[in-house]
């Protein structure tokens, strides 16, 4: 694993880490450091999560590739990686992975996880699927021959906002 860093003036960041199984791409840990002011506030997680959805299958369709279908079990496991990482019981990357996928219980072809972090966006959707697309790893899981997927956001009092996006191609 290798890490890259881009960096801005601000006082927002984002942290990006893909990885996967099967046809998904190596693992490439990005930062990015953006120019944001710190967004204060409730943090509506789920309509966080709806927005990632709809950017990811809205860069597929520009791509001429099909739409993903979301699906509540993997919601589910994307959602409590991104809660672990969120309070620190699990450190920021893909601890777990595997054994994620298997709790899922789909037959699958391949898998593949995105995942990021950040602070200070007011739009932290848009920020963590902005840097995912610049990143080449993240790139290849989203562009990925896959047909599921699932995304879990959370966050702590920090303001850390943590995303969990997992990919699936069932059987």
């Amino acid at each position: 694993m290798f890490k890259n860093t881009i960096s801005s003036a601000g006082v927002g960041f984002l942290v990006l880490v893909s990885g996967g199984i099967a046809n998904s791409a190596p693992h490439s840990p990005t930062v990015l450091t953006p120019s944001y002011q710190v967004a204060q506030g409730t943090i509506n997680t789920a309509a966080i999560e709806a927005s990632v959805f709809q950017k990811i299958n809205q860069y597929r369709a520009s791509q001429n590739l099909p739409a993903l279908t979301r699906n509540s079990q993997i919601d589910s496991q994307a959602r409590i990686h991104s809660q672990n990482m969120a309070s620190g019981r699990v450190g920021f990357g893909h601890s777990g992975f595997q054994s994620r996928i298997q709790a899922i219980a789909i037959p699958y072809s391949a898998a593949a996880e995105n995942v990021a972090y950040n602070q200070g966006s007011t739009d932290p959707a848009t920020t963590a699927v902005q840097g995912w697309l610049k990143s080449t790893g993240h790139l290849t899981n989203i562009k990925g021959n896959y047909n599921l997927t699932g995304i879990g956001v959370a966050n702590n009092s920090r303001g850390q906002i943590y995303f969990t996006q997992i990919f699936l191609r069932s059987r």
